[in-house]
């Protein structure tokens, strides 16, 4: 019986680092990214004690599946909120009798870059390249030669790879829905952004979106929103300072929140106030952070649904690289349903006034 061959994460579990670093470190790009000297001596010991052959992969039959997925991120994988992305597609990958490679960037285009080549060169079967939050990115060199998807990201400029994002239109739809159906027409107040297109916090793509599916609701229903206070950091304490600026002037009937965290600061905010929600105040929110569930009442959220991101973004994955080699499409955006996590902070003012159902407008398209 032969020797079983030496992989890569083998080298990795026996030096006490990543797959990715033991990588970086055998391709010979481990100074250029700060890896520690005692890191990288531990690698190169292991992989001279283990027999590992850096080119085992790359020696192989061009074309050759590897049954390896590469994801490449900003924060995700330090990031406990969105970790549930991770788990999605590492999920999906095995469900395909794949595993996960992942590596994380810190944001640092040069650690992209690297990664990317680091991840080729070892000829995974494609590549998912995720960002904590919706925004644009530029893609990085390396990543369009093969099957790759952009997840939680749209490319700046031109480019051929998918993208799989939340259906952040939708979801502003679903919120204003949940306040228009329980009785809420006047005095609703948005904190976080708003209530014109433009004020909202810089390069976010979830509070434009947010935004067009608010408006379409209230539109049809005749709701005017009473004001937007924007915050360019959407954290517990702009939303107690938002909410309580706001109380100075009056009461207000609902609090649409952009996040849970501005929700979180707003309960204090109205606590401070000895007012209760949702019998003085209604609090209507997005993403579901595990925080919605430790409010009193239960906050009701948009669920922001980074497993199912995870998964989806693997599914395209495949689908694009069983297409490799056909005429290009044109890349193409996959939007992940949204759908609300009903709390106990709003409830019906008076019998419903108008009840919307759940058709959606038509989509609006944003540049």
């Amino acid at each position: 019986m032969g020797r079983q061959r030496v992989t890569l994460a083998d080298v990795a579990k026996a030096s006490g680092v990543s797959p990715t670093t033991a990588s970086l470190v055998l391709t010979g790009r481990g100074r250029a990214l700060r890896i520690s000297h005692a890191a990288e001596r531990r690698v190169r010991d292991a992989a001279q004690e283990l027999g590992y052959r850096r080119h085992a992969v790359a020696d192989g039959p061009r074309g050759a599946r590897t049954r390896t997925v590469g994801l490449i991120t900003d924060f995700v994988v330090s990031s406990l909120l969105a970790g549930d992305m991770v788990r999605g597609a590492a999920e999906a990958a095995g469900g395909r009798g794949c595993v996960l490679f992942t590596g994380e960037s810190g944001g640092d285009p040069e650690v992209e870059r690297s990664l990317v080549e680091a991840m080729r060169d070892h000829r995974v079967d494609g590549i998912v390249f995720a960002s904590m939050f919706t925004r644009r990115v530029i893609v990085p060199k390396g990543l369009e030669d093969g099957p790759a998807v952009l997840l939680n990201a749209l490319p700046v400029g031109r480019s051929s790879l998918p993208s799989v994002l939340p259906d952040e239109v939708q979801a502003g739809r679903a919120a204003a829905r949940v306040l228009v159906e329980a009785g809420h027409r006047e005095g609703i107040h948005l904190i976080g952004a708003g209530p014109e297109l433009h004020r909202v916090p810089a390069r976010s793509i979830a509070a434009v979106e947010r935004l067009v599916g608010i408006h379409e609701v209230f539109a049809r229903a005749g709701v005017t929103v009473a004001g937007g206070r924007p915050c360019g950091d959407w954290s517990p304490d702009n939303g107690y300072d938002a909410t309580r600026e706001l109380l100075r002037r009056g009461r207000p009937s609902a609090l649409l929140c952009f996040n849970d965290r501005l929700a979180f600061g707003a309960y204090q905010a109205l606590a401070d106030a000895a007012l209760s929600v949702p019998d003085d105040v209604a609090v209507m929110s997005f993403d579901d952070h595990p925080i919605a569930s430790w409010l009193r009442p239960r906050l009701t959220t948009v669920v922001l649904p980074h497993h199912r991101l995870g998964a989806t973004a693997v599914e395209v994955l495949f689908a694009a690289a069983e297409r490799r080699g056909r005429l290009a499409e044109t890349a193409a955006v996959h939007r992940v349903p949204m759908p609300v996590r009903t709390g106990g902070s709003v409830k019906a003012v008076t019998a419903p006034l108008v009840h919307l159902g759940h058709r959606d407008c038509a989509r609006s398209h944003l540049s």
